[in-house]
């Protein structure tokens, strides 16, 4: 037993209400459940029920057993004295709040479906990674799609708060922010974290007072990755060591210079390699001279895919690292990156934007492009696609991946519309 169906018992009340009463013998009739509290407190606050001749308005707290009001310390915290009613699955004791008034108990353990109970268990104890496997076939497709919408909605709220978050950092600039989420999405995740600090340690206005200079973008970034600190024979690699001295002394950037050690080439494809994602970046900072500006003005998927088509540097379309030539053409950002990209950095700035100008515009102009990506391939979705799932699009892919993590993985099956449809499949 877990607190949290019990909860999931209560909100819904799922249990039997013939004769209800407390564990003294009065009589109980619910007109309100309450609402649940996410905060400190009793665990429902504005809950309404009849005791016996009496009607309270107050809050309800719940525990597997009723000792658990004493083990949290309640009888001891005045904040618990507007509990009105303690819902328990098993009463094993007298328990009194700190005013010394006797607490009316609800006990479960007997009003529970037995069916409902093994459903939850077979769940939430599940050995599956996605628990309802087995049964998700049985689950109706507009359950499975209410559930897709609401975890979509979740998980850009939570990109986008991320987003805010970085923007205060950044003193409200956006154009720092975003060029400091397009640098680590730039990484994907096996360089995203030095990706992450190359943009900390090289500011943006830096970067955009040489833009125009396709060497100088190359020097400055590859000088403070810590690429440019060998003495080779190497006429490019020469002459971006020279650029970048020049610049490093000009705006003393000495101190926040990576370490090539940080940088991650093993078990990756070459094409991957973070030299040339630094190339490719580069050549995307002197195409585009505004990041974000010229982004919220796109407004379709197309756009956003034509804005990222950028082609390194004729030396990094023969070179995977510094004084090595490849005969054949390197290839230049692919499609599956392109949409990481978009996925990744546009979307979340999208409604980051929204959110801090109140225009509803932008998170929906963030949803349509989801809905007009392609679904990404990923071990999780994989597993959602041996299931039998369509995904189609981004949108779909994005909120299989959320619901994956932020529920599956933590067997949060009674807050999930799939789950609770399984744990109580006539809803009564």
């Amino acid at each position: 037993m877990t607190e949290s169906f019990l909860h999931y018992l209560w909100e819904y009340q799922y249990f039997k209400k013939t004769a209800l009463c407390t564990t003294t013998g009065e009589d109980i009739q619910v007109f309100n459940p309450g609402k649940r509290n996410i905060h400190s407190g009793p665990d429902f606050f504005d809950a309404r029920v009849r005791i016996g001749d009496m009607e309270w308005v107050g809050s309800v707290e719940i525990h597997i057993y009723a000792g658990g009001w004493i083990e949290h310390k309640h009888n001891l915290d005045a904040g618990y004295n507007n509990v009105v009613l303690h819902v328990v699955w098993s009463d094993d004791k007298i328990v009194k709040r700190s005013d010394g008034s006797r607490l009316p108990t609800l006990e479960l353990k007997n009003r529970v479906d037995e069916h409902m109970l093994l459903h939850f268990k077979s769940l939430v104890y599940s050995p599956e990674p996605i628990p309802c496997s087995p049964k998700l076939q049985d689950v109706n497709a507009l359950t499975v799609f209410r559930m897709l919408d609401k975890v979509i909605a979740e998980r850009l709220e939570t990109k986008a708060t991320v987003v805010l978050k970085m923007l205060s950092r950044n003193g409200n600039d956006w154009e720092e922010t975003c060029y400091q989420m397009l640098s680590k999405n730039f990484g994907f995740k096996v360089n995203s974290d030095p990706f992450h600090q190359l943009s900390l340690a090289l500011p943006y206005r830096v970067l955009m007072k040489h833009a125009d200079k396709l060497e100088q973008v190359e020097a400055l970034l590859f000088g403070q990755a810590g690429f440019l600190d060998e003495g080779r024979d190497d006429a490019y690699y020469l002459l971006l060591s020279r650029e970048y001295k020049i610049l490093n002394h000009k705006y003393r950037l000495e101190d926040r210079k990576l370490n090539k050690v940080q940088w991650r080439f093993l078990r990756m494809r070459p094409a991957n390699f973070p030299t040339i994602r630094i190339a490719q970046l580069a050549g995307l900072v002197h195409m585009h001279k505004k990041f974000f500006s010229s982004l919220m003005e796109i407004e379709s998927a197309k756009g956003f895919a034509d804005y990222f088509s950028v082609r390194q540097s004729e030396y990094w379309l023969h070179h995977y690292h510094f004084f090595k030539e490849f005969k054949k053409e390197i290839d230049t950002l692919g499609g599956g990156s392109i949409d990481n990209l978009i996925i990744n950095t546009v979307v979340p700035l999208l409604v980051a934007y929204g959110k801090a100008k109140s225009d509803r515009i932008y998170i929906d102009r963030a949803v349509f492009i989801l809905q007009h990506l392609r679904g990404e391939s990923n071990s999780i979705t994989k597993q959602w696609k041996d299931l039998g799932m369509n995904v189609r699009t981004a949108f779909e892919s994005q909120a299989m991946v959320g619901l994956y993590n932020t529920y599956c993985l933590k067997r949060r099956c009674l807050d999930c519309n799939i789950g609770s449809s399984l744990i109580n499949p006539n809803g009564k």
